[in-house]
Parts: C-alpha cells; structure tokens; sequence
C-alpha cells in the first residue's frame, strides 16, 4: 500500500533529524529524483515539515529576540511555500500516474486530493515522534506521561484511519470511481501584485 510506503519514510526522515537536532543541518535526500521520484518527493516533504515544527518551536520561546523573531518568522513563510511546493508536486506525481484513467459516470471529486492527505500524514508522524517523546520523557511526572499516552493511543489510531483513507482514495482514483483536481495555489501574501503592502513597495 502507499501508506506503509510513504509512513516508513516519514519515519526515517524524522529519525535522521534527530540524530543531529538541529534546524540548520544540511540536507541530503536518500532518494535520487531520476529513479525514486515518488520517494524523492515524500522525503523531501517530509524534511521540510520536520524543520518547520521545530522553528514553530523556537519562535514561540518568549524570551527570543525580536530580531531574531523576525528572521525566523521569515523562515518560516519561506517554508510554507516550499511545503506547498512539494504538495503539488506530489499530485502532479498522482495526476500523470492516472492520466490515462476515464472517470466513470458517476465518479465524484474528492474533499482535498491526495497530496493533501499525503500533508496530513507527514505531519501526524511529527506529532506521533514527539508525542512518544513526552509519554516517555524521564524526568516527567507519571501523569504527564500517562496523558501523553492517551493522546499518543489517539495519534496512532488517526494514522491508521488517515493511511486507510488515504489508500482507499487512490485506489477509487485507479478504478475511475473519484477523479482528482489541483486547483494551483491562490495564495496572496506572497504576490508583489497581489499583496497591497508590497505592491506599494515598488
């Protein structure tokens, strides 16, 4: 199934931050885009929402400097794109892959396309790593970890609800029962015409 494909690298995409912990290491993707694009994408995804989580960690540090705060800040918009960047590509990936599929008559269009399930479940991987962080964290108290676990128990149950519907979605796709859309970004704020404060700028 996809899902067991793209959790696993989720997995080793967070696993490999971690070893060194730190939002300005170098990044190396372990698949080559030529022959593992699908693999590619997905690690690739997946580093960027690994590094987003831990700048929302450090900008919310009350005692950062606004200077600082700034610059981070900017990081993070440049992330959000990159983000939904990767998102469309991966349901470009989708969309070539089915191309040659002929929706049957009464096929429908899905809530959000597969990509942006594919969002969904990268970043409840974080939420699962860090999740398990705190229910076993040693110098927390036993009821901290106890509610980490709950949440955690939740957290797993979503991923498998999450993979199942995200499994079932391309394979009503393949089979011509729901048809996919990407609607390309309408953002604004990034858009010197778009966005009045920068437009003004010029």
């Amino acid at each position: 199934m996809f899902t067991d494909k793209a959790n696993k690298i989720f997995q080793d995409v967070i696993n490999k931050y971690h070893v060194i912990n730190t939002v300005d290491q170098p990044f190396t993707n372990s698949y080559d885009k030529s022959t593992h694009l699908l693999e590619h994408l997905l690690y690739r995804k997946c580093w960027i929402d690994t590094v987003q989580w831990h700048y929302e960690d450090i900008i919310r540090d009350p005692q950062i400097d606004p200077v600082a705060a700034l610059t981070l800040k900017r990081k993070i918009d440049a992330s959000n794109q990159d983000r939904t960047d990767m998102v469309e590509y991966i349901d470009s990936y989708f969309l070539e892959k089915y191309k040659d599929v002929t929706p049957k008559s009464g096929a429908t269009i899905n809530t959000e396309s597969p990509a942006w399930g594919v969002d969904r479940l990268s970043i409840l991987a974080l939420k699962v790593y860090h999740m398990e962080e705190e229910a076993t964290r040693p110098d927390a108290s036993d009821a901290h970890k106890a509610a980490c676990q709950k949440k955690l128990d939740v957290l797993l149950e979503q991923r498998v609800d999450l993979s199942t519907a995200i499994d079932t979605l391309l394979s009503d796709i393949e089979k011509g029962d729901k048809y996919m859309k990407v609607y390309k970004q309408m953002k604004m704020y990034n858009d010197d015409e778009l966005n009045p404060v920068l437009r003004n700028q010029k």
